[in-house]
């Protein structure tokens, strides 16, 4: 007789599931070896002194730039709740948006992912568990094709920082930058054909319609630019730097933690700036950076999550 432990979908679940904590184990380890590498370099005495010499209307600058970053985050649930065939009102998605991506942001593979708290919220007002799958993948889409956007755009605009570090000509950059965009120009081109699934492989694609993908398309790109912009201000204080050059080095930090999986790209970030702007006195600005865009969203997001589920507990029929 065949029992639960030898059936092949549970070894299969088994499998995964024994994958995902060593994937989530080993990008721990990755950060923890990256962060000794740098605040062996720099020490706290150092760091310490760079945040205090950063002047006060530059901190202001950075918390505005990330909560414009945010604000763009829960538009996106709120294109997201309607691709997948649901109409919310966007305060309801933006309190399931922040709350779900400021814990999310930082904590990454662990427990309490944006994907589980969203159902927390979701699920309570009439959402089932494969909307908040569409939802999820809709987000994930979204800044895929940000990526996309902003970084065919920065190597067409402005090829010399991928020029000085690659050593390749300036042709080859932009032809890149083109090819990056392409995606998503075929992206609005299929939404304007109305096809609403795309095989690419193994992959199935679900495509919007256009009004919503054009939203998609803009906000992603504009959350991204708020983000960077908020790292400049942060890194802007320790010498003159370009804001295309600050932009340019995010989106490269971010697929570089995407690839890792690191959470909240902890150790990455600092690496890929302090490599690609040796110049600069950024570990300041750096630090400052994850405190504004991880650190006190993480401690918001945690007061309206634990507030919410208290109000729930004392109060379960609303």
């Amino acid at each position: 007789m065949t029992t639960l432990a030898d059936h092949p979908r549970h070894g299969r679940t088994a499998w995964r599931r024994w994958a995902g904590w060593a994937v989530g184990a080993a990008a721990l380890l990755l950060a923890a070896y990256l962060l000794r590498r740098i605040y062996q370099t720099y020490g706290w005495h150092e760091i310490a002194r760079s945040l205090a010499e950063i002047p006060a209307e530059r901190l202001a600058a950075v918390a505005g730039f990330v909560a414009a970053s945010y604000l763009c985050l829960t538009l996106v649930d709120w294109l997201a709740v309607r691709a997948a065939g649901h109409r919310l009102p966007w305060r309801r998605c933006a309190l399931a948006s922040f709350t779900a991506l400021s814990i999310g942001h930082t904590v990454g593979l662990a427990v309490l992912s944006s994907g589980a708290v969203r159902y927390r919220f979701y699920s309570r007002w009439g959402l089932g568990a494969g909307d908040v799958a569409r939802i999820i993948l809709f987000c994930a889409m979204t800044i895929g094709l940000a990526l996309a956007t902003l970084g065919g755009l920065v190597l067409i605009l402005a090829p010399d920082l991928a020029t000085g570090r690659l050593e390749l000509p300036s042709g080859i950059v932009r032809m890149i930058g083109a090819a990056a965009l392409a995606a998503p120009a075929a992206y609005l081109g299929f939404a304007a054909a109305g096809r609403g699934r795309v095989r690419v492989r193994r992959w199935r694609i679900e495509v919007p319609s256009l009004p919503i993908a054009l939203g998609q398309v803009a906000i992603g790109p504009l959350n991204l630019a708020c983000v960077s912009a908020a790292l400049h201000q942060a890194l802007a204080a320790g010498g003159g730097l370009a804001y295309l050059d600050t932009l340019s080095v995010y989106v490269v930090a971010n697929v570089t933690a995407l690839v890792s999986h690191v959470p909240g790209g902890l150790g990455v970030l600092e690496s890929v700036v302090l490599a690609l702007l040796p110049e600069t006195d950024a570990i300041g600005g750096v630090v400052l950076f994850r405190l504004a865009y991880f650190l006190a969203p993480f401690a918001v997001g945690l007061l309206v999550l634990t507030t919410v589920e208290l109000g729930r507990r004392l109060h379960p029929g609303r």
